[in-house]
């Protein structure tokens, strides 16, 4: 077995599609970065990658290479997840936590679920999400950023 832990943060901008967990959320702003931004599925890919030291998604998805830019992180996580299993190592369990002022999440939490295991093809009840928000302090309780952990437990084939 192995355990793996994965952070990531963006900045939310005006006008920008939010997509969270391959998701998208109403809202009048979005995570902004080189792909579609999604923190969680950022913080899910370093965090498997992280558990086989495979480095993370910055040395697989450079910002460097525009065949990445706008990518969908589905599609990334598809690849990541490729990779541990080329490895002979499969998804235990993944829990994942955004943290986020607005929108609420908790009428989404079932559907992003749904839409990691689909992708990944395993079990619903091996994903874990949970919302939260940082009580109006720093970044994300300013309303001016989105960050996400995720932590995993991979197990042999």
């Amino acid at each position: 077995m192995r355990v793996g832990f994965g952070y990531d943060a963006h900045r939310l901008k005006p006008g920008r599609k939010c997509i969270l967990c391959g998701v998208e959320i109403p809202a009048d702003f979005g995570p902004d970065g080189h792909s579609d931004a999604d923190a969680p599925l950022h913080a899910l890919m370093d965090a498997m990658l992280g558990a086989l030291s495979l480095g993370d998604i910055g040395k697989f998805f450079p910002d460097s290479d525009d065949r990445w830019h706008n990518a969908d992180s589905i599609e990334l996580l598809k690849l990541v997840y490729s990779a541990v299993k080329d490895k002979g190592y499969v998804l235990s369990n993944a829990d994942i936590t955004i943290i986020l002022e607005a929108p609420r999440l908790s009428p989404y939490i079932t559907q992003m679920r749904n839409t990691i295991a689909y992708a990944l093809k395993i079990d619903v009840d091996r994903i874990s999400i949970k919302a939260t928000t940082e009580e109006k302090m720093g970044f994300t309780g300013d309303g001016t950023g989105i960050k996400s952990t995720a932590a995993v437990l991979l197990e042999t084939v």
